[in-house]
């Protein structure tokens, strides 16, 4: 074998170990905190988002509270962002007098106005994808919520 040959195999092995490793990195995966850009960018003012998307897989039924206390006002979703499976039936919960909504950026789904504490809306999430929500007259003011579906 030439010095040539074994210089340019030694290269070869070198240039598909570095995009071996490069791929890897670009294929993302869980983030250890369950992160989403999307999730996060959506977030961003949210007073009581730290990166965390509260992992209720495997459950039928999850309650996000509304209308949580953050900051001296009653204007969050709490967990503010939750992963759960198709077919979860998610329900909010009031929580405070206030009136308060649970409103898809999209339009998919909308609770209408709801001001009396203890009342609940709920929606079943039948599809996988993230749906970013907020609260109509709070949304300004960072009353944001997510949910990914797996």
């Amino acid at each position: 074998m030439t010095g040539f040959d074994s210089d340019r195999r030694k290269l070869l092995k070198a240039g598909g170990a570095t995009l071996a490793v490069a791929v890897a990195g670009c294929l993302g995966g869980d983030d250890s905190d369950g992160g989403n850009d999307e999730v996060d960018d959506h977030l961003s003012d949210t007073a009581n988002y730290d990166g965390t998307i509260a992992d209720h897989t495997g459950e039928d039924s999850v309650t996000v509270q509304n209308g949580v206390e953050v900051e001296n006002q009653e204007f969050a979703f709490d967990p503010p962002a939750i992963r759960v499976e198709a077919g979860t039936e998610v329900t909010w919960e009031w929580v405070a007098d206030t009136q308060h909504t649970v409103t898809h950026n999209d339009g998919d789904f909308n609770s209408s106005y709801i001001g009396a504490e203890g009342e609940t809306w709920s929606y079943t999430f039948d599809e996988a994808g993230t749906y970013l929500y907020h609260c109509i007259p709070h949304q300004a003011i960072g009353q944001k919520g997510a949910v990914v579906v797996e």
